[in-house]
């Protein structure tokens, strides 16, 4: 599914607007139930998934390379001989260890801290986009319903009509059959009219409709 004619409608009305993290939303992901996603949404999906695993991770890091840091530092402090005296060359070495070790932290903080800065930035792009295209397949998933819908409305119409006139017609031609077995019997008698291959006799239909009150009651 690419970009349609719609596009520039969308993408000004989420100008401005905090759009939430689509893939998060279990309604969103209901929306696909019947159809499936189509194969960009489920790349943009993907690659959303990514960046918020590797955000993730990255906090996570950086986390504990602040605790360690931390810790690092503290040790420093506990370690440094309270009379102001020069450390001894044991302690002096525990101190270049714990130093060496901070400066490693912050290499790592230095390297990370920008790729933390930039990924809410291409998480922010991917929604964004992912959620343009939701909107565009919401769209054509409404106006082809719309459509369909407008074609089953029209066929309830006319069935409807039809069996409106069916039912007329019918009733029509019970009456005519019966004023015809009326007309035959009264000329001809009964002896002739057993004769005819009556597969429509309205006399014997109307005997086998009524239900005889005794039975209705139970008697």
């Amino acid at each position: 599914m690419h970009m349609g004619r719609k596009e520039e409608v969308f993408r000004p009305a989420l100008l401005g607007k905090n759009v939430p993290i689509v893939i998060l939303d279990q309604k969103w992901h209901l929306m696909f139930a019947e159809t499936g996603k189509p194969e960009e949404i489920v790349s943009l999906e993907q690659e959303l998934n990514e960046l918020l695993k590797r955000q993730g991770k990255l906090n996570s890091r950086s986390k504990e390379m602040h605790k360690i840091k931390t810790k690092l530092m503290d040790e420093i402090v506990s370690l440094m001989p309270q009379d102001g005296s020069n450390p001894d060359k044991a302690l002096q070495k525990k101190l270049d260890e714990n130093k060496r070790l901070i400066n490693e932290c912050n290499d790592k903080l230095a390297a990370e801290s920008e790729e933390l800065l930039d990924i809410p930035k291409e998480i922010d792009r991917v929604n964004y986009e992912l959620m343009l295209l939701t909107m565009e397949y919401c769209y054509e998933q409404i106006k082809d319903n719309t459509k369909e819908i407008d074609e089953i409305s029209k066929w309830i119409n006319q069935v409807r009509i039809d069996l409106k006139k069916n039912v007329v017609k019918k009733q029509k031609k019970e009456i005519y059959n019966k004023t015809m077995y009326a007309y035959m019997h009264d000329i001809f008698g009964a002896d002739v009219i057993e004769l005819f291959d009556m597969q429509y006799n309205p006399e014997q239909s109307k005997k086998q409709r009524s239900v005889p009150q005794n039975e209705i009651k139970g008697d």
